[in-house]
């Protein structure tokens, strides 16, 4: 009589649960550290406003700086995008395009310190969604050979 367990040739086995696990974790965030540089690298330092179409010139850096990802476990998935801007909707209106409220602040010597606002219309100028489109050839590079024995 041969004795043979046959669960032992499913793939659902733990140490091969965890090993594809760690492997889709490790894929997902390199994926997101790729885009989120091409998305930083895209917007050049320069003075003045960049053409429509064309990523947003980082001034003082505060919108490069602020584009981060994270994995989220639950959806095994990574999140790349801006964040840390509370009531802004600049990050959102540079990349879809829209409409917002500019803030300037003028010195007058009468009147001290004037606040003007006024509402503008902001052509698209993508950043996330282009980096995406550059990287998304090397993607499935990322996940072959992953899986290896540990």
């Amino acid at each position: 009589m041969i004795d043979l367990q046959i669960k032992a040739m499913f793939f659902d086995r733990p140490r091969v649960q965890r090993a594809v696990s760690h492997a889709n974790r490790r894929a997902l965030s390199r994926a997101g550290a790729f885009v989120r540089t091409r998305a930083r690298t895209s917007m050049r330092k320069r003075r003045g406003t960049s053409r429509p179409g064309q990523p947003p010139h980082a001034h003082e850096g505060s919108l490069r700086r602020m584009i981060l990802f994270g994995y989220e476990p639950t959806r095994e998935s990574v999140v790349v995008g801006p964040v840390g801007f509370r009531s802004s909707t600049a990050p959102n209106v540079l990349e879809f395009g829209g409409r917002t409220t500019v803030v300037r602040r003028r010195r007058s010597a009468r009147r001290g310190q004037r606040v003007i606002k006024t509402r503008v219309r902001i052509a698209p100028r993508p950043y996330m969604a282009p980096a995406l489109e550059k990287e998304r050839p090397k993607l499935p590079a990322l996940w072959r050979d992953s899986v290896t024995r540990s």
